[in-house]
């Protein structure tokens, strides 16, 4: 395993260090436009370049001095500064560790907060009937986080004055961005969460406790202790993506995190700046991996060893509802009105105009109704996200059912931002339509594999596994009949959470010339271009972000539908059912 890690994180530093070859673009050339776009890139100037950096050594050369440095605590210099790498990307590092600390803070209390009715419920076994629920949450998590942290530092930073709005001074500085990024990402966990907790309420040992009169708060605090090393590995992920991918964060305040630094190297192609900082990312994976898989052992203590856990099966099928319906049909009408509109048609008497009967949505900087552009991106938006969360989906579970293969891979992927994936694909593929998916696609899956991995392991545990093996069946019988209807629902609807995600992250990519350009409509772009103007016109960024909320509530009440092939119902699970059929 150890040789498996090693050779993944050298696979990826090797890859970084070829970026700008792979990318077929003159190094010398990016790094003099990031040292001053003024200067003029004549011959002579490139030729000084390349003799002060060494570029003409190759590649392999320079990645060899580069680690030779490091073993001795050198990093080198900045190809585009001077100035020596480590002190900065450590300076870098400790400020996005506190930012990800305050925003993990947010995230608990969140999820928390999401979690609190089942929680009261369910310890009073009163969840019968109860539906799946989770339309706050889906609204919530569906939100970009740029688009709260402009709304936090234009409203409670700026116009109201309550707390600093940009910099990085103190406490207080850390209040609004910690916010933007810990409410998405606590929406996310608190609804992965409350999918769990009504399977071990219905577990024997609470039916027992509630019949020898337990109080309801013991009964919630032992349900999350079954229920949250599931969670576990996940959060991990968060603790990287938090610390490192927070870059639209980070400029929005200008706070100078590890996000921010790795993103302007890998633009300017500052290859120690780049490389130190994606290996201080893969090495805080590697920490955060190794205590969750340590919590949730000690969280389940011997019960995991000894195969006495229960499993986390839904126990009852969901309850029908009709909310997918409303959302799917306003979804639905709302596209449907934006394809009978001109997305490309340019009025500027009508600039940023206010919605009104002829444009309910308003318009954007350039008189374009947004209610047409709105409509006519979901063409490519949906169809691209929901391509590539079917991909990630797959390969998610697939990976995630040999976590000794995905285990590392997984530790490494989740250290690479969507931005840095997006060069490297674009540097080996090429840029293109396709460069964003496949990049999105990379690392997306990630996150679906260790949730699959965490139930694999919870449901190998359980004492109906345990018996069938007793019995005589194969493991194939056993992860086809048991595990994988265990697994697979839950994983399902983790999968439909992050579809708004994946379409914020393919338009990210654009903007580096990697995918959709203006003036094409998609959800993303739309965000971003509004964006500047969201004080003077908020409708132009309110429609695409609520429409990519509405996204997220459809995708999650509809997962309440999730059945596994050849039930013809929800799969349920209870301790009464023969370990073998």
């Amino acid at each position: 395993m150890l040789l498996w890690r090693a050779a993944l994180v050298a696979v990826l530093l090797c890859g970084i260090g070829l970026l700008p070859w792979l990318s077929r673009t003159d190094p010398a050339l990016t790094v003099l436009k990031g040292r001053s776009s003024d200067v003029d890139p004549a011959p002579d100037a490139l030729a000084a370049v390349r003799n002060e950096l060494g570029l003409d050594a190759g590649p392999l050369r320079l990645l060899a001095q580069w680690l030779s440095g490091l073993t001795q605590g050198d990093a080198g210099r900045s190809w585009v500064s001077g100035a020596e790498v480590m002190p900065s990307v450590v300076n870098g590092f400790g400020v996005s560790l506190l930012l990800m600390a305050a925003a993990l803070v947010v995230a608990v209390g969140t999820a928390g907060a999401i979690c609190a009715g089942t929680l009261r419920l369910g310890s009073r076994h009163q969840l019968a009937g109860r539906g799946s629920g989770g339309s706050g949450a889906a609204i919530l998590a569906a939100l970009p986080e740029f688009l709260i942290a402009s709304v936090l530092a234009t409203v409670v930073g700026v116009q109201l004055g309550w707390l600093p709005a940009v910099g990085w001074y103190g406490p207080a500085w850390m209040v609004l961005p910690a916010l933007a990024l810990g409410l998405p990402a606590g929406a996310v966990l608190g609804r992965m969460l409350n999918d769990l907790l009504p399977a071990v309420f219905t577990e024997p040992w609470a039916l027992a406790a509630a019949a020898r009169g337990i109080p309801s708060q013991s009964l919630a605090r032992q349900a999350l202790r079954l229920a949250v090393p599931g969670l576990l590995p996940n959060l991990g992920l968060f603790v990287v993506g938090l610390t490192g991918g927070s870059v639209a964060v980070e400029q929005i305040f200008d706070i100078p995190g590890l996000g921010q630094l790795t993103l302007r190297a890998a633009i300017a192609q500052d290859l120690p700046v780049l490389q130190t900082g994606t290996l201080a990312l893969v090495l805080l994976a590697v920490i955060a991996g190794l205590f969750a898989r340590f919590g949730a052992r000690l969280l389940l203590g011997p019960a995991l060893r000894a195969g006495a856990l229960q499993s986390l099966h839904r126990p009852v099928p969901l309850t029908p509802r009709r909310l997918p319906l409303l959302y799917g049909a306003v979804l639905l009408a709302v596209v449907v009105a934006g394809l009978l509109r001109d997305p490309l048609a340019v009025d500027t008497a009508f600039r940023l105009r206010a919605p009104t009967w002829a444009h309910p949505f308003g318009t954007d900087a350039l008189g374009r109704d947004v209610l047409a552009r709105v409509g006519h991106g979901a063409l490519t938006t949906l169809l691209v996200a929901l391509a590539v969360s079917a991909v990630s989906l797959v390969a998610g579970v697939l990976l995630g059912v040999l976590p000794r293969i995905s285990g590392a891979l997984v530790d490494t992927v989740s250290a690479v931002p969507p931005v840095l994936a997006g060069l490297l694909v674009a540097g080996i593929a090429g840029s293109g339509p396709f460069t964003p998916a496949i990049a999105v696609a990379v690392v997306a899956w990630s996150p679906l594999a260790t949730h699959t991995s965490a139930l694999l392991r919870h449901e190998r545990a359980t004492s109906h596994v345990a018996a069938t093996h007793a019995l005589g069946a194969t493991p194939w019988y056993v992860l086809w009949r048991h595990v994988l209807p265990a697994i697979v629902p839950p994983v399902v609807r983790h999968a439909l959470i992050r579809i708004p995600g994946i379409a914020l992250a393919l338009a990210a990519l654009g903007f580096l010339g990697l995918g959709a350009q203006p003036p094409e409509p998609e959800w993303g772009l739309l965000l971003a271009e509004n964006q500047p103007y969201a004080e003077r016109a908020p409708w132009a960024v309110l429609a695409p972000a609520a429409v990519l909320a509405l996204l997220g509530a459809f995708a999650v009440t509809a997962a309440g539908g999730v059945r596994w092939p050849g039930s013809g119902k929800a799969v349920v699970v209870t301790d009464k059912e023969p370990a073998c059929r």
